[in-house]
């Protein structure tokens, strides 16, 4: 996996791909459509940050570069890199209890807040990939 140059992309599969850890100066894309959708981008080094129409999706400090995101009404899945240890933040389902999972390996269940915010620690090293997913229960 690598960093994605053009701040925020479609996939071939349908997918999003966003975020480039690797810029020493934040930079920006908005008015992103995909799906009916609009979405923001922010990245650099430091945060990376996801908005879909206005509202809040992903952040990660510090920044990483997120590859294959799928959200739905089940949950959320994606792969990420970044050059050391993250804290993710989620924006899901209020109040919602989540199986999360890295690299396929249960970390167990969390529960959102009221604003339905989900915070994941995954270690990373620069090139290293991990897969996140969290299943709503």
């Amino acid at each position: 996996m690598a960093v994605i140059d053009e701040l925020i992309r479609k996939e071939g599969n349908g997918t999003l791909s966003f975020g480039n850890y690797e810029l020493d100066s934040k930079k920006k894309l908005s008015d992103f459509e995909y799906e009916g959708d609009l979405y923001k981008v922010k990245t650099f080094k430091e945060i990376t940050k996801l908005e879909k129409n206005g509202l809040f999706i992903y952040e990660s400090v510090p920044g990483t570069a997120v590859t294959g995101l799928q959200a739905d009404d089940r949950g959320i899945r994606f792969s990420v890199e970044g050059w050391e240890d993250a804290s993710i933040t989620l924006e899901l389902e209020p109040e919602q209890e989540y199986k999360v999972f890295v690299d396929n390996i249960n970390v167990g269940k969390m529960k959102t807040n009221l604003g339905g915010k989900l915070n994941i620690s995954v270690e990373l090293s620069k090139g290293q990939v991990s897969d996140i997913r969290a299943e709503k229960i």
